[in-house]
């Protein structure tokens, strides 16, 4: 009986991950691949901070133009998109201080989500994106959860809200794009990176200071086809949440997709 029971756990397992294969950098193990900045020396640099309630990355820097949370070597972060039909991106993040020096106040900034391919960049370019403006991040604006699901990544055209880079924008009047020669499905079909940031394509900062905590750091991908759900769940409530689970932050939290 008990090989039986361990037998049918193990297959609803399989089946539950399989159908949304998901994973969330939560910090509590390390940075999994996450880092922008040196170590903390107590004026500028990142440190995994428990002082939240749970473990974050905090990043200090006062003196930059924008700030950028980037994986490049985690295989759950990087790879085919295009090996499920749809992908979700999500993270977590508060906002304590956004400073611009030209004016020694609080700012605002919006937040992209970038995928990276640095394969063949065209004509001299550093690499080919595909990115979405997630929203508008800010101090006194408290947590915040942003995400962002591609429904479907073998599209050719960018999906709505998508912008591409790629391309010399004097090329296109100053509106960064995608090459001539490359689409939105064969970007996620190689993405060498993804970042987190605040640099727009195509948009130029001044010199500002951040103090800024990201959590949660998430990516989930939906296979093709998804189990019956009757049984399965109400077995899976046995086995705990898998996919995106996350610690919640509730203070000043929204989504966007």
């Amino acid at each position: 009986m008990k090989t039986a029971l361990a037998g049918l756990a193990l297959t609803l397992l399989s089946a539950l991950t399989t159908a949304n294969a998901g994973t969330t950098v939560d910090f509590s193990h390390g940075l999994q691949g996450w880092d922008n900045q040196p170590a903390y020396d107590g004026e500028a640099g990142a440190w995994i901070d428990s002082s939240y309630g749970s473990p974050a990355l905090h990043t200090i820097n006062p003196e930059t133009f924008g700030m950028t949370w980037s994986n490049s070597t985690n295989p759950a972060f990087v790879g085919n998109y295009g090996a499920s039909p749809s992908v979700t991106l999500g993270i977590d993040i508060l906002t304590n201080s956004i400073v611009y020096w030209g004016t020694g106040m609080e700012v605002t900034r919006n937040l992209v989500v970038e995928l990276r391919d640095y394969d063949n960049p065209y004509q001299g370019m550093p690499y080919t994106s595909v990115w979405y403006n997630l929203g508008t991040i800010g101090a006194g604006m408290g947590w915040q959860h942003f995400e962002v699901t591609i429904g479907d990544t073998g599209s050719n055209a960018l999906p709505g809200g998508w912008g591409g880079y790629g391309i010399d924008d004097t090329e296109t009047g100053g509106v960064p794009a995608l090459p001539p020669d490359r689409s939105f499905a064969d970007v996620l079909a190689s993405v060498d990176e993804i970042a987190f940031t605040t640099y727009v394509p195509g948009y130029f900062y001044g010199w500002t200071g951040y103090d800024v905590v990201v959590d949660n750091l998430s990516v989930a991908a939906a296979a093709a086809e998804v189990p019956e759900p009757g049984s399965l769940a109400m077995l899976a409530g046995g086995l705990g949440m898998l996919g995106l689970a996350r610690r919640r932050r509730t203070t000043g939290a929204h989504s966007r997709t």
